[in-house]
Parts: C-alpha cells; sequence; structure tokens
C-alpha cells in the first residue's frame, strides 16, 4: 500500500476523477457565483459590472435581515428539537426497548423517507381552520378552548412553530438513529463499571454516556444546523414564505432575487451570505467540540 500511494501514477489515476468531479460540481460554481456578485441583470437582460453595489444593497435590505433572521431562529428551534429529541429517542432504544427496537425505529425513521410536500399537505390538514376546521382546531373546539382556534398557517407566528414542529417530526428519527448507533458503540464495560460505582438514571447519563458520546452529537449537530439553515422545500411546500414574507429564509429569498426578480447578482450576494453563514457556523461548532473532546 505505502508503494502504491508513493506511485504518482497511481494516485492520479485513483484521485483524478473524482478531483475532476469535485472540481466542476462545487468550486466552479463557487467561484462563478462569486464572480456574480460582482454584476447586475441577468442572462436575459445582459450583465452590467456593479462593484461593491450588491453588498451594499444587502446590508441595506431589511427583508434580507428578516429573513436571516428567521433562518437563524428556526436552525435554532429544529436543531435544539432534532438533535434533543433525537437523543431522547436513542436512549429510550437502547436502554428501554433494547433488542425489541426495531420495529419502532423503523416506525420513527418512516417520516423521513415520506416526500417533503406529502408531510406538508398532512400538516397543512391538520392546522387548517377552512373550508372545516382540521384535527389541532377541532380538538380546541371540543374540549372548549375557543380562543386556540386560529388560522395557524395564516398568521407570521404561528407558522413559525407549525413549520418547527413539521420539521422537527419529520427528521427526528434520522438524527435517533445516528446517536444509537453512536450509543451501541459504548463499551458496556464501561457503563457496567459507572452503574457499579453508583451511578444510574440521569448522573449515568450526564456523566458517562452523553461525554462519551460527545464526537457523534457534534457531527449531528452540525449537519443537522447546515440542513436548517438552508431549509427551502419544506418553507416552499407549507407556507409559501407567507403569510406575506414571515416565514422566508435566506434561501427562498435568493431565489426570489435571483429568478422571480432576475436580479442574479444580487441573488448570488445573498448565496454567498449564506454560504458564509453556514461556514462559520460550522467552524464554531467544531471548535466547540475539539475543546470538549
Amino acid at each position: 500500500m505505502e508503494r502504491v500511494l508513493r506511485d504518482r501514477t497511481a494516485a492520479v489515476i485513483f484521485l483524478g476523477p473524482a478531483l475532476v468531479i469535485y472540481v466542476c460540481i462545487l468550486l466552479i460554481p463557487i467561484g462563478w457565483s462569486i464572480g456574480y456578485t460582482f454584476f447586475s441583470g441577468s442572462p436575459i437582460s445582459g450583465f452590467t459590472f456593479a462593484g461593491f453595489q450588491n453588498y451594499t444593497t444587502l446590508v441595506q435590505d431589511r427583508r434580507f435581515w428578516d429573513a436571516f433572521w428567521f433562518s437563524t431562529r428556526y436552525a435554532i428551534f429544529v436543531t435544539g428539537g432534532q438533535i434533543g429529541l433525537g437523543l431522547a429517542l436513542a436512549l429510550f432504544y437502547h436502554f428501554y426497548l433494547k433488542r425489541s427496537s426495531a420495529l419502532i425505529r423503523t416506525l420513527v425513521f418512516f417520516p423521513v423517507v415520506l416526500p417533503t410536500v406529502a408531510v406538508a399537505a398532512i400538516f397543512q390538514k391538520l392546522f387548517a381552520i377552512a373550508p372545516q376546521y382540521g384535527v389541532v382546531n377541532a380538538v380546541f373546539d371540543l374540549i372548549g378552548l375557543h380562543s386556540l382556534v386560529q388560522p395557524w398557517l395564516g398568521r407570521g407566528q404561528t407558522a413559525f412553530w407549525v413549520l418547527v414542529i413539521m420539521d422537527v417530526w419529520r427528521a427526528m428519527g434520522f438524527y435517533a438513529v445516528i446517536l444509537y448507533a453512536g450509543l451501541i458503540e459504548i463499551p458496556a464495560e464501561t457503563i457496567e463499571a459507572a452503574r457499579l460505582d453508583g451511578a444510574s438514571g440521569w448522573a449515568l447519563a450526564q456523566l458517562v454516556i452523553l461525554p462519551l458520546l460527545m464526537p457523534i452529537t457534534i457531527s449531528a449537530l452540525i449537519f443537522s444546523l447546515n440542513g436548517t439553515l438552508k431549509v427551502f422545500d419544506s418553507v416552499v411546500a407549507l407556507t409559501g414564505g407567507g403569510p406575506g414574507n414571515a416565514t422566508t429564509p435566506l434561501t427562498l429569498y435568493m431565489y426570489r432575487a435571483a429568478f422571480t426578480n432576475n436580479a442574479y447578482g444580487y441573488g448570488s450576494t445573498i448565496a454567498v451570505m449564506l454560504t458564509l453563514y453556514c461556514l462559520i457556523v460550522s467552524l464554531l461548532a467544531y471548535r466547540f467540540a475539539r475543546r470538549d473532546v
């Protein structure tokens, strides 16, 4: 193996195709997008050099900051729900259901493979108010909580929470499986030794299990944060960014700027800012992991 690794021809043969694909699919489009940020216009109307005008406009754009704040809030709550509930489910699988957890794991994981449009349609029916009450409003009406009967998807604040609930429900099974895989790798002898020393329940989880599970937890955290900061399909399918712009994330705002308003330069500027934001968040999470491991 050492001889093969020292052979430059072999290295080019094995790494060359993957490197070419990586450059063509990832690096060149990134460079192209960065180049667009210095121009205004579109392929139809033509491009005009604008210098840093797109960046100046972005800093002064209130809708951009509203979308930035929405994306940040969404990422915090959804990531917290996905990792928190995923961890709780993983602990439940491993310490309570044990070998009989296969069926439950499959059922909880099932929403992950459902199409986003189908999941959004289910939640639209659950929280509907017209032409007839959905399940949520019907239950509130039945038990006499008439003040809670409302157009959940017609108000910005409540639409945000419906979106959070939907995406946490969709993905918690996925993170439960990832964290469960980390749990089963913890040596049984370590847990048994901690129990013999008197650790049990929350103390066992806090002092032994969670520290040993920290590397996989941080990986899941970074994965979830990057996914939630770049959310697009869930929002489009459930709320369309509305009511108004109340549930418009950076990805949808970027799409509208580039493909609806034909401002490719400004759309690319938003995309670059989103990429930098995801990179900074990932680096901060990685630094936190290196400090605690």
